[in-house]
């Protein structure tokens, strides 16, 4: 019955209920890294006003009955080997990989949990005009797995605030992942990139042809 209703509609309406009823606006999107550099606007950086007590982070968490912070959600998520997990989330054992870097380790101690997108970076593209609440939501963001990632802390260190033109990891096999997960956490957030930036950007997705990018928009 309602393949026939549809069928005796005018074009223009079966055109507009098309539009309508594409994808949902939140929906996760797959496409093109090339594509998806293209999508991030492009403005100048400005980090006037930047302190990072502006982005509230490890709080707790997404499931405030565990007692876990943020920094131990992600930790017990992305384990190869589940930590156990005591009174007040304290988490004895477990191993982990850090991709930056290709290593593995086997105390919590040893990681960082990286903001895929330093939380300076951010502010210079476009979260000095958010919300603290906002803020605070992108600095414990566990709804994409790319927005936060535990590495080692010498790796993290390492990046520091550095968006790709300036810094990539020392493990040259990951890049073009690195790139389509700087790009997703950009896009998840409707943050900009400056010239340089978009032009390191660029010149990994023609190194990675065959790369896509996965992402969620932020609610």
């Amino acid at each position: 019955m309602r393949t026939a209703l549809l069928h005796g509609l005018p074009a223009a309406l079966l055109t507009a209920l098309s539009l309508t009823t594409g994808t949902p606006a939140h929906a996760a999107q797959t496409i093109p890294l090339t594509e998806a550099i293209a999508r991030l606007p492009l403005a100048t950086e400005s980090r006037d006003g930047y302190t990072r007590e502006a982005f509230k982070h490890w709080t707790a968490g997404d499931d405030p009955t565990d007692g876990c912070t943020t920094r131990n959600e992600v930790l017990i998520t992305e384990a190869v080997e589940a930590p156990a997990v005591g009174p007040r989330c304290w988490l004895t054992g477990g191993t982990w990989h850090s991709y930056y870097d290709q290593t593995t380790v086997s105390s919590a101690s040893g990681l960082d949990i990286d903001h895929m997108v330093p939380l300076a970076e951010a502010w210079d593209s476009g979260a000095s005009a958010w919300t603290a609440q906002r803020r605070e939501a992108y600095a414990n963001d566990q709804g994409q797995e790319a927005s936060l990632v535990a590495v080692t802390a010498r790796s993290n260190r390492s990046k520091a605030d550095q968006d790709p033109a300036q810094w990539m990891p020392p493990a040259g096999d990951v890049h073009c992942r690195y790139a389509a997960e700087w790009t997703a956490t950009k896009l998840r957030w409707n943050l900009t990139s400056d010239a340089t930036e978009q032009a390191a950007l660029n010149d990994l997705a023609t190194a990675c042809p065959d790369q896509t990018v996965t992402y969620t928009p932020a609610t």
